[in-house]
């Protein structure tokens, strides 16, 4: 269970580093690329993203169903239900409001609407990640033997 249990927690910090770029760098610069060149631009940012994010979000969808239906002991099943809800609005966030403003820039071009729509919703995903990240490292920390140093 040890080894689901770090390879969840790898999946959602690595998720969390990602989605703050995403946030922060990524999808603030799709204002810049040209009209001509965006449609190319977009296609080719979702199939190569997908191959990015879909392993590590369907290992953390994965672990934290497992950890749900058998915690670690001395972690809470109130904290792995938690972080299964956290993961399920991502999911959620990704489906009803990120994929479809991702089809439609690919649909229609660049419009500044769908762009502004895809930029502030995506503050969910970057909320909920950050807030499973806390969760995953809290757990983690629950789970150290009491021997060890603390700083």
């Amino acid at each position: 269970m040890m080894i689901v249990f770090l390879l969840h927690c790898a999946a959602t910090l690595f998720m969390t580093g990602l989605i703050w770029f995403v946030q922060v760098v990524h999808y603030p610069l799709f204002a810049n690329v040209g009209a001509a060149e965006f449609l190319a631009y977009q296609q080719a940012h979702m199939r190569l993203t997908s191959l990015v994010v879909l392993p590590p979000m369907l290992m953390e969808l994965a672990g934290a169903g497992i950890l749900a239906m058998a915690p670690p002991a001395g972690v809470s099943k109130g904290a792995v239900w938690c972080g299964l809800l956290l993961v399920l609005i991502i999911w959620a966030s990704t489906a009803l409001l990120q994929v479809p403003r991702h089809g439609a820039l690919v649909s229609h071009g660049f419009d500044a609407g769908q762009h502004l729509t895809l930029v502030a919703s995506n503050w969910i995903r970057t909320v909920a990640w950050t807030a499973r990240s806390a969760l995953v490292l809290w757990m983690l920390y629950a789970l150290m033997p009491p021997n060890l140093p603390t700083p």
